[in-house]
């Protein structure tokens, strides 16, 4: 869902880079010194998951990874995901430094929103509500980031209205995996390292 250079306006850019910056400044001043590790695992694991591209039709997808990273980093996932971007811009040439605030933006802020939206679900003591909630979690990060890829480009140029239904479309059996991968990560944290879920401190009072 890298959004590349060139595409976007510069209202546009310069909006996506603002949003960025703020949520990044704010990842930082809430990332503990205990989180760092666990940070820069999330970030690699993005990084690597969001290199595997697959064609579909005229354009490719990927996995994102976004709606993990963001229950289990919550505001940190901004620096986390930015580092990660920036790193591909780089060397591989996906997205670009121009739309690295945007393409920051359209996967950091979902993120954070359901870590805000499902966070407090991961400990309930009814099983199939904690399977739900991850796989929400990582079903909405997708499709929020599509629908936020889709703003960007329509606010560009009001033709791109089809590019962008084509966006978020394209991202539905993404958006299934991705919510089946969150489930399985999350069932997998709770036996073997539950105090990695942001929940955990919260869990007795649910």
């Amino acid at each position: 869902m890298h959004i590349s250079e060139g595409v976007l306006s510069g209202p546009v850019l310069l909006s996506g880079a603002a949003l960025a910056a703020a949520g990044t400044a704010i990842g930082l001043k809430k990332l503990d010194y205990d989180q760092i590790a666990k940070a820069g695992m999330l970030s690699g694991a993005f990084f690597v998951a969001s290199l595997i591209h697959v064609p579909l039709g005229p354009m490719s997808v990927h996995l994102i990874m976004n709606g993990l990273v963001g229950l289990l980093l919550g505001w940190a996932a901004f620096p986390a995901i930015l580092v990660a971007l920036a790193l591909q811009a780089v060397f591989f040439q996906f997205g670009g430094i121009t739309a690295l605030g945007v393409n920051t933006t359209l996967m950091a802020l979902p993120a954070v929103f359901c870590y805000f939206a499902f966070s407090p679900l991961l400990f309930h003591r009814r099983p199939l509500v904690v399977l739900a909630a991850a796989f929400g979690c990582g079903f909405l990060s997708v499709f929020l980031s599509g629908v936020i890829a889709s703003m960007a480009l329509m606010f560009t140029e009001e033709n791109f209205w089809s590019v962008a239904a084509m966006v978020v479309a394209a991202h539905v059996p993404i958006m299934i995996i991705e919510g089946i991968v969150t489930a399985l990560c999350v069932v997998f944290l709770k036996k073997v390292q539950p105090s990695m879920l942001p929940a955990y401190s919260r869990k007795d009072g649910l």
